[in-house]
C-alpha cells in the first residue's frame, strides 16, 4: 500500500450516523425555522384545522423535527427560539 493510499484509507468515515442518532444532533441546542404553506402548517399542527391562506407563516421546529411553535414572521420566530435559548437556524 503506498503512501496515499494509507493517508486517504485514514480518512475515510469509520461509520455511519444512525437515523436517531441524527435526529437528536443539536437536540436542545438547535432550532429551525422554517417557511410553510398553509398544508404543511396543518400536518405539523393538527389542532390548526384550518391555516390562514395568504399570509407567511413560520414554523419553530426542533432538531428531530418537532414543531415548537408557529408565527407569522420570521422574526418572531427567532426570538422565540432564542428566548428558549436555542440556537436559530434556517431551513429552505
Amino acid at each position: 500500500m503506498t503512501e496515499f493510499e494509507k493517508e486517504k484509507e485514514d480518512h475515510q468515515p469509520s461509520a455511519l450516523m444512525s437515523l436517531k442518532e441524527l435526529e437528536l444532533l443539536g437536540d436542545g441546542e438547535v432550532a429551525y425555522i422554517k417557511q410553510l404553506d398553509p398544508d404543511a402548517v396543518e400536518r405539523l399542527f393538527p389542532s390548526i384545522k384550518s391555516a390562514p391562506k395568504g399570509i407567511d407563516l413560520y414554523a419553530v421546529l426542533g432538531a428531530d423535527g418537532t414543531p415548537l411553535a408557529l408565527t407569522d414572521s420570521r422574526h418572531a420566530a427567532i426570538a422565540n427560539a432564542i428566548e428558549n435559548d436555542l440556537v436559530p437556524v434556517s431551513v429552505h
